[in-house]
């Protein structure tokens, strides 16, 4: 099973390409909380999430064809794909859903990739954009289910722990299961590890209950992010072997912690980003007295017109 060896090694590959993004110490009466928080602002990291890792370090990984790269995308992942692929010199491909937000779409084609925008749902530009690699040869990034994307998303965990070793616990929003298994193989028990979904798309609580990975719905705010169908093979052998529990939360939590976090940080959120802190601050996880909760803000490309509307 993927460790903190292949960790190691990503973090080697990407360092100098991505951010080293900062952790801020939040007093407790920020959330309304027992004790102090630490949250760490990845939501800073080139393209304005935590995607950036594991795109470089899989680009980095591998001989890519002239016909470039491909990825399917809610909008986060196309993003970092985009901006690796132009940093290095290589034409990038993006099938994104027509859930995906304008903004992130605005984004991708800012970097210089070519993005196609059809199906409802992510599994739909999954589907389109694997068909487009058949055809092209143009090689794939996974968002979530590959060894090199789940490495990358690992060495925010390896850097975390350098800026904060007496974390207890790790609150960590999930789609379908990339960045918390990277975060989770790092730590491997050595910190708790909790997951966040929101209600309405919850495909590691439902995996973790039912033994296996499988199909929910998909539907609500942060849909876009947090909105895969299933989580991935290997995403979910690494969380049932270190993840602690999944906390489930409402949409209209989300809200609040974005809301929470502008209002008393001017920290600007996008809905899966805020996810983490909304388990915190709406009871969904509770620490106990004393306990050391980081919280991983983890996305910030946000519509800032629906922000504003939510303030």
């Amino acid at each position: 099973m993927l460790g903190s060896a292949e960790i190691e090694a990503a973090y080697e590959r990407i360092v100098g390409r991505v951010r080293r993004t900062p952790v801020m110490e939040v007093e407790a009466a920020a959330f309304d909380t027992s004790d102090p928080v630490c949250l760490k602002l990845e939501l800073t990291q080139h393209s304005g999430s935590f995607k950036a890792r594991g795109a470089f370090n899989t680009l980095l990984s591998r001989e890519v064809p002239a016909a470039g790269v491909a990825a399917a995308s809610g909008g986060n992942h196309g993003a970092a794909v985009a901006f690796a692929a132009h940093a290095l010199g290589i034409p990038a491909h993006i099938f994104v859903p027509e859930i995906s937000s304008p903004v992130k779409i605005d984004r991708i084609k800012g970097f210089g990739a070519d993005v196609v925008v059809e199906g409802a749902a992510y599994a739909d530009a999954l589907e389109r954009c694997e068909a487009f690699m058949a055809k092209t040869g143009a090689v794939g990034i996974h968002a979530y289910d590959a060894e090199e994307t789940v490495a990358g998303q690992g060495t925010v965990a390896l850097e975390w722990q350098d800026q904060d070793g007496q974390l207890d616990t790790v609150l960590v929003a999930v789609g379908g299961g990339g960045l918390i298994s990277g975060i989770a193989a790092w730590y491997a028990g050595r910190v708790k590890v909790v997951g966040v979904e929101p209600e309405t798309s919850c495909a590691l609580h439902a995996a973790l209950e039912a033994g296996r990975p499988l199909d929910v719905p998909v539907s609500g705010l942060a849909a876009d992010s947090l909105g895969a169908r299933s989580v991935g093979a290997l995403n979910f052998e690494i969380c049932k072997a270190h993840v602690d529990g999944v906390a489930l939360v409402p949409d209209g939590a989300i809200a609040q912690a974005q809301r929470c976090l502008w209002d008393r940080l001017r920290v600007a959120a996008e809905p899966g980003g805020a996810a983490a802190l909304a388990a915190l601050l709406a009871g969904a996880y509770k620490p106990a007295p004393g306990e050391r909760v980081g919280v991983l803000v983890c996305g910030g490309n946000v519509d800032l017109s629906k922000l504003a509307a939510l303030t």
